[in-house]
């Protein structure tokens, strides 16, 4: 049965520029739970063996220290330990024969952040951002993906939310939008940038690729970079992430994310991406002013019995 748990890997390696402070450490619940905390709280109830911390190495001992005296002694659901590895993503992290451009600071992007876990991960493994809530129900569906998947190759599945649901008043967003089939097998997931409502009501955004801004339909499936995969991912994503390198690899602020392997591994027949739903409603904080919200769903959560407070005792 070990073999039969998923691992949790977390991108947790964001500076939060635009909320202004590491997010992944802000406590928000009642307690002062992390949103982070809620995820593994799901996830351990889900069946999740493993929790994968990709970090960057200037907060790496910090994040250690408070990660491990909080969840000492932590039992997944058979009373097996939940285990714990943190991964450090940082710029140079590069295969060989290429290197960082000039004025390029953060790491590559989330599809980088996988691809630096390969050496921890030998399991289907699902994906999180460490500032999103994504709810319980999901957390169910993603194991159970992973449990029929165990020995599965070249296929995978994207957690799908209604675009509409993920938008913020306070700003922009980037979002993977899922475009699939009728069998929902993936047919591209294209990234838009900046992705906002305008004064009609009207949800806008701008083409990652074409540089366009596009007219989006508030009900089609995004990515909120949950992702159910399996270990050859990995070296899939290498092959791609070289690609990456040749034609991007100069730009300082070019992202390597996870829309782009998912295009070229469909595209070439390596591979197929199933779209997932959930009924969970997504929350989650980019800028600072999403923080009130996000505590007041907290507190309610408490007051409504769907989590103790705190947490872990």
């Amino acid at each position: 049965m070990e073999r039969m748990k998923p691992t949790l890997l977390v991108f947790a390696a964001g500076m939060g520029s635009r909320y202004g402070g590491l997010k992944q450490m802000d406590g928000m619940g009642p307690s002062g739970e992390t949103i982070i905390d809620y995820s593994i709280y799901d996830a351990v109830r889900a069946g999740f063996g493993k929790v994968v911390y990709i970090v960057r190495e200037y907060f790496r001992k910090d994040m250690e220290r408070s990660v491990l005296s909080k969840y000492k002694g932590l039992e997944g659901l058979d009373g097996e330990s939940i285990e714990f590895q943190f991964v450090s993503q940082e710029p140079e992290m590069l295969p060989e024969g290429f290197s960082v451009p000039e004025g390029r600071e953060k790491p590559w992007g989330t599809a980088h952040a996988i691809l630096v876990a390969r050496d921890v991960i030998h399991e289907p493994f699902v994906t999180i951002n460490g500032d999103d809530y994504y709810g319980r129900e999901t957390f169910r569906i993603a194991a159970g993906w992973c449990r029929e998947h165990f020995d599965s190759e070249g296929k995978y599945a994207v957690l799908g939310f209604t675009l509409d649901n993920t938008l913020t008043d306070a700003g922009g967003v980037n979002r993977g939008i899922c475009f699939y089939d009728r069998e929902r097998n993936l047919e591209s997931m294209v990234q838009h940038l900046k992705i906002r409502k305008d004064a009609s009501g009207c949800v806008r955004g701008i083409n990652a690729i074409t540089g366009e801004e596009a007219t989006l339909d508030a009900g089609a499936l995004c990515s909120m970079n949950m992702f159910c995969l399996t270990p050859d991912f990995f070296s899939r994503t290498d092959e791609v992430f070289r690609t990456f390198l040749r034609c991007d690899g100069t730009h300082p602020g070019k992202e390597f994310d996870p829309p782009f392997v998912f295009d070229c591994v469909i595209k070439e027949g390596l591979g197929s991406c199933e779209v997932l739903s959930t009924p969970s409603h997504w929350f989650g904080v980019t800028y600072r002013e999403d923080r009130p919200a996000v505590v007041e769903r907290f507190r309610q959560f408490a007051l409504d019995g769907m989590y103790p407070t705190p947490l872990w005792k």
